[in-house]
């Protein structure tokens, strides 16, 4: 394996996807490839679609996809399905061409998939709130659920014909979960 585990660095997430096609993270000096299935794209596009709606009437910061790689701790770089920075957080309107983008974001979005695993998604939700994330949402496409966490144990079930809630982050963003699925496989 080429870097060893336990040796991979920022520049090795970096170069990841043009050497090996696969977007990875880079966990404890570690690249762990980021797998998505189609159904699961499709739901992360179509949230995005609404949330872009959102930023356009409300000019707060920049939305980034599953490409978008986050330096949420030293040497711990995360890629959310989604996500969401605000000016005031990246400290200007302007977007700098950044390989790694040096803070965590507001919004951290996972959408579910098989091969995630309850004590990734655990780590993964302690290490976004310890870096300041301020509301993630998990979205269970399988289930056709997602959870809203505002914090580690401040969490919000959302059933299909819930919606989901921009509080505190995205003043005002309310999308229904039966919309965002019935979207995303074009019904």
């Amino acid at each position: 394996m080429c870097p060893a585990p336990g040796t991979a660095t920022e520049q090795d997430a970096e170069e990841a996807e043009s050497r090996t096609g696969r977007i990875c993270e880079l966990i404890d000096r570690v690249l762990v490839q980021k797998a998505m299935g189609t159904y699961e794209s499709a739901v992360a596009i179509t949230l995005s679609f609404f949330l872009k709606m959102y930023l356009q009437e409300h000019r707060m910061g920049v939305l980034l996809g599953p490409d978008g790689l986050l330096r949420i701790q030293p040497r711990q770089v995360r890629v959310p399905d989604v996500s969401f920075v605000s000016w005031e957080r990246l400290g200007s309107r302007r977007l700098a061409d950044y390989p790694i983008l040096p803070v965590a974001p507001d919004l951290a979005v996972q959408v579910l998939s098989a091969g995630n695993t309850a004590a990734e998604l655990d780590r993964k939700l302690r290490e976004y709130f310890a870096a300041g994330v301020r509301l993630v949402w998990y979205i269970d496409p399988q289930t056709r659920m997602a959870s809203s966490y505002t914090g580690v144990e401040q969490c919000d079930v959302i059933a299909e014909d819930g919606s989901l809630r921009g509080e505190p982050v995205l003043p005002g963003f309310e999308l229904s979960l039966r919309r965002l699925f019935a979207e995303a496989v074009g019904a």
